[in-house]
């Protein structure tokens, strides 16, 4: 591996509230609540410009960024859903997860603490 793969290559995970039960979440299944399709948890996302969002909707449901804009802007505009509320960083992330039961969110492994409960590590 060259330096930039390695540094690229960061471990992603899905976070969860504490509170709720689910303890495991294929990335397809990540990929529903993010894209809309189900509104069981209260997905939060990093800022659109950011390198770590566009690696995320990569691994867990083979879109770029600009196909993810293009679903929740039909989602929106047909009153389907409310696109995920953006942080601008790991810290609110996970603050917006632990504060919100259905909360999900996605960070890097490194920034995991006690405050949210890892469902799923994206490859």
């Amino acid at each position: 591996m060259t330096s930039a793969s390695i540094a690229s290559a960061a471990e992603l995970v899905v976070v969860v509230n504490t509170a709720n039960p689910a303890t495991a979440m294929t990335s397809a299944q990540a990929s529903q609540f993010f894209l809309g399709k189900s509104a069981m948890f209260t997905p939060v996302d990093l800022p659109e410009n950011s390198p770590i969002r566009a690696e995320f909707y990569k691994k867990v449901a083979d879109k770029d960024l600009s196909e993810v804009k293009t679903i929740w802007s039909k989602l929106v505009f047909t009153g389907k859903g409310t696109a995920p509320k953006e942080m601008h960083n790991y810290a609110e992330v996970k603050k917006a997860v632990a504060a919100n039961p259905t909360g999900i969110g996605y960070i890097e492994r490194s920034a995991v603490d006690a405050t949210v409960k890892v469902v799923t590590v994206l490859p």
